[in-house]
């Protein structure tokens, strides 16, 4: 099996030691490269050349922006038979796809599972998100679309992305996310977007001030503690949607008591929820910022995102 492991040495839980121990584990049962990323998007386009290569596997060692990227550079072409497996350990503060996969925090029980599944010829085939930003400049993700793992979403979520990015010199992780949420709902910058949501055989939902699209479930962790926006949401079913009507105090922290519970976010009369949905599309009249799996995207004024089923195969 020939295999090339992707390492973001920036990543918050990612060690030259770790690094290196995962590397001789992986060499003592496939034939090994190694690359580390130097700047945004060396994931992605390793990962094309190690898919056009024609490795077996590709491993992400970093955080969720590097399985994004590794993921997007697998699917360059598209999903096929001759995509690479994908294998993640995790290394960055918050790994949502690879916790909501089963798989370990600590990069090294995380290897150990990744070489058992290797040994066993284990793996899972998933299903991912894909976002269109129709009518606009394309993405950094070739043919204008970008692969999401777990999540998506314009409005709030996305300007916390963009001020966690221009804070990229301090150490990321849930605190910084949450001082960084809590200072940009109080000061909205542009002001509460005004966001359309069309989904498949409803009439347009109008006046929204955010949409958060997920792929699975947990919607993300705050910590050890998931938030669940979308619990009927998984890696083999549709996409969900969460969005709001109104980001007034209340209904903020109504939601929000409701995600951090075990049973998720049910009910409420200014949200809109829905479960397994094939395609939605989200539009507004001004540029909107858009986010996938925490990397920020760009502005937009219409995008539409789509279910693709088993895009991917995992090593688990």
């Amino acid at each position: 099996m020939r295999a090339v492991l992707v390492v973001n040495p920036q990543a918050t839980a990612t060690t030259p030691a770790g690094r290196d121990v995962l590397a001789h584990a992986l060499a003592s049962q496939v034939k090994l490269d190694v690359v580390e990323t130097d700047y945004r998007g060396h994931a992605t386009s390793a990962a094309a050349e190690a898919a056009v290569d024609g490795a077996d596997l590709v491993v992400a060692h970093g955080g969720d922006g590097t399985v994004n990227e590794v993921v997007n550079g697998l699917l360059a072409r598209g999903p096929s038979g001759a995509t690479p497996m994908l294998g993640v350990v995790p290394g960055g503060s918050a790994n949502v796809f690879a916790r909501a996969l089963g798989l370990p925090r600590n990069p090294v029980e995380a290897t150990h599972v990744l070489l058992r599944a290797i040994e066993e010829g284990r793996s899972r085939r998933v299903g991912l998100g894909r976002v269109e930003p129709a009518g606009a400049a394309a993405s950094a993700a070739p043919g204008g679309h970008r692969w999401f793992t777990f999540n998506a979403g314009l409005g709030w979520d996305a300007d916390v992305v963009a001020d966690v990015d221009r804070k990229r010199g301090k150490r990321t992780g849930p605190s910084l996310y949450a001082r960084s949420a809590i200072a940009r709902y109080a000061r909205p910058g542009r002001g509460r977007p005004d966001l359309t949501v069309e989904l498949p055989g409803e009439e347009p939902i109008t006046g929204l001030r955010l949409a958060f699209v997920s792929n699975t479930d947990p919607w993300t962790y705050l910590g050890a503690r998931p938030i669940h926006l979308n619990p009927g949401c998984t890696f083999e079913s549709g996409l969900g949607l969460f969005a709001l009507r109104s980001l007034a105090v209340p209904t903020v922290l109504r939601h929000l008591r409701q995600a951090m519970g075990e049973r998720g976010v049910r009910r409420g009369r200014k949200l809109v929820r829905r479960d397994d949905a094939a395609r939605i599309v989200v539009s507004a009249p001004e540029p909107v910022r858009l986010q996938c799996d925490g990397d920020l995207i760009g502005e937009r004024t219409r995008v539409e995102f789509t279910s693709v089923p088993s895009a991917l195969t995992v090593a688990v």
